[in-house]
Formats: structure tokens, sequence, C-alpha cells
């Protein structure tokens, strides 16, 4: 592929500098066929600004060392209890369970997740991805949101599902929500990796503790005795169409980001097999959230350039 200004462009060398005399030098731009000339000022307008902003960008080592820290906090907080130190998460769920808790088998996705997590986190320490554009952009967004869940585990292993641990996943929630608007307006396209390690991790992890903040509030409220608990299915119901409805502008304002969508109504699957089981106001509140997600998702994917952005 031709480069321009070190940018991988379709349209050759850089235009307004070729002379057109020396063999295999493509003419210059003014005596192209105007539909080029067009192309040309098209993709210079696209990658000029980013080609040049490339080149220029250092990550900072600060940068790739906190990523790499954060990730250890977030998977090697969950083993504290193995330790001797603190209760497990499961048990502390157990005793704040509502309505809105999802069936024990959803949370087997933390597996994929602290995978995904290490991965990224080892590919953007790589000598390679020092001049990454996406991965500077997101990196400090990244170690917040990483670290924060490795700090709400140690939080609720010791304490238990306070307004505290609603603080610190939100916390994380936000900086997700952060990384998710960033991979929405990431120009030039994400090269396959990138896809792979990081719009489909932060995706995941974004819907997933879109669910969990949720389910977080409905704990938090059990524990403080204010409601939201096995006697309310209605406040239950409330949160979930609430949290559907968040999740689906999501995916919407992120051009119908499947990978959201799929891990969100995963958390939907597994609420209404349990509260939903119980309370048939709880199952209609997860079937209608999942199909205002899954609509959102549709409508954003009908744009060819939305479902490249997202499959390649």
């Amino acid at each position: 592929m031709a480069q321009m200004n070190g940018c991988p462009c379709r349209y050759g060398p850089t235009w307004d500098t070729v002379g057109g005399t020396e063999p295999g030098l493509q003419a210059p731009w003014h005596r192209l066929p105007a539909r080029h000339a067009v192309a040309l000022q098209e993709q210079k307008a696209l990658h000029g600004t980013s080609c040049s902003m490339t080149q220029s960008i250092v990550r900072p080592p600060a940068q790739r060392i906190a990523i790499v820290l954060a990730v250890c906090l977030q998977i090697g907080a969950t083993f504290l209890p193995q330790l001797g130190l603190g209760e497990p998460i499961g048990d502390r769920s157990d005793s704040t369970r509502t309505l809105i808790t999802p069936a024990g088998w959803a949370f087997a996705i933390w597996g994929p997740l602290f995978l995904g997590s290490a991965v990224f986190a080892l590919w953007q320490a790589l000598p390679g991805q020092r001049r990454n554009a996406l991965v500077h952009r997101i990196g400090w967004w990244a170690a917040i949101a990483l670290a924060a869940q490795g700090v709400w585990a140690i939080y609720t292993q010791f304490a238990n599902l306070t307004f505290v641990s609603v603080i610190i996943i939100a916390t994380s929630l936000l900086a997700l929500l952060a990384i998710l608007r960033a991979l929405v307006h990431h120009a030039p396209a994400f090269t396959g990796t990138e896809r792979w390690i990081v719009a489909l991790v932060f995706s995941a992890l974004a819907a997933w503790l879109t669910a969990a903040t949720i389910g977080n509030v409905s704990a938090s409220l059990v524990y403080h005795g204010v409601g939201g608990g096995l006697a309310h299915p209605q406040i239950t119901a409330l949160m979930v169409a609430v949290g559907g409805l968040i999740a689906a502008l999501a995916v919407l304002q992120s051009k119908g980001n499947p990978w959201y969508a799929a891990v969100f109504c995963w958390a939907l699957t597994a609420i209404a097999l349990r509260g939903g089981q119980q309370f048939e106001i709880i199952a209609l509140a997860c079937s209608g959230a999942a199909v205002l997600v899954l609509a959102a998702m549709l409508v954003g994917l009908r744009q060819s350039a939305n479902r490249r952005r997202w499959f390649g």
C-alpha cells in the first residue's frame, strides 16, 4: 500500500511534491482526473492530522506501566480470600441478594474479561505500541477503569456492597464509557489487532459494568435497608428498564456496537432466568430492555461504515 506522509492511503505519494518525471512515480495531483483529485483531498483531510500526530506521539512509559499494574490489581484482588483475607465476592453478593442479581453462571464472563484485559496490558506494553495513537488516547482511562475494578473487589471483600462500592464501580464505568466514546470517534479504521484486543475487550467490559453497576445499586439499597430486595419486584423491573434504556442509548451512540449489545443481553438473560422466574414483571422488563438494545444495534449496523468499524 502506498504511503502519503507516512500514512497508509490509497492514492500514492505526497502529490503536491511529486514532479511526475521520475519513473514509477505517479503524476502530480493537478494532472489527475477530477474524481481522483477529490478523493485525494478527502484522504488528506481524513488522515493528514492523525498521521502527523501518530508520527509525533510517544506514549509515556508511566502510562504503559500503569496499565500493567492496573490489570495486576484487577485480577489479583479476587484471590485475596484464598489467602485468608476478606470474604469472597460471591458470599457478599448472596448476603445482599436482590431480584436483579443475575444467575450464577453469568459471572463466568469474568474469565474472558480478565483474559482480555491481561492480553491488552501485555500487548500495549510492547515496544511496537509506543506510538499507537488509539492506546495513547485511551491509556489513562484504561488504567483508571481496570484499577477501579481491583479496588472495588478489595473493598467489597473487606466491607460489603455498600454505597461506597457503588461509587467505586461507577468510577470504573465512567472511565469505560470514556473509552467507548474514544473508540467511536477514532480515525482511521482500527487495525485487526486493535479491533479484537482493544475495541472488543473494552466494549464488553463497558457493557458488563453497566449491568454490574445497576446490580450494585440494588444490592447497596438492600444492605442499607432502603429497599430493592426480594419484596419489591416493581422497583427491580424499573431498574432493569432504565438500565436497558441507558444501554440502548450507549449502543446507538456507539454506532451499533455489537460487542456491547451482546454482553448486556447476556446479563439481561441471566436476570430473566433468576428474578424473572419469580415475577413476570421482571421477565417482561428484561425482554423489553433486550429488544431496545438489539434494535439500537441493528439501526447502527445498517450503515456499512459501522459494520466495517466493528467487524472489519
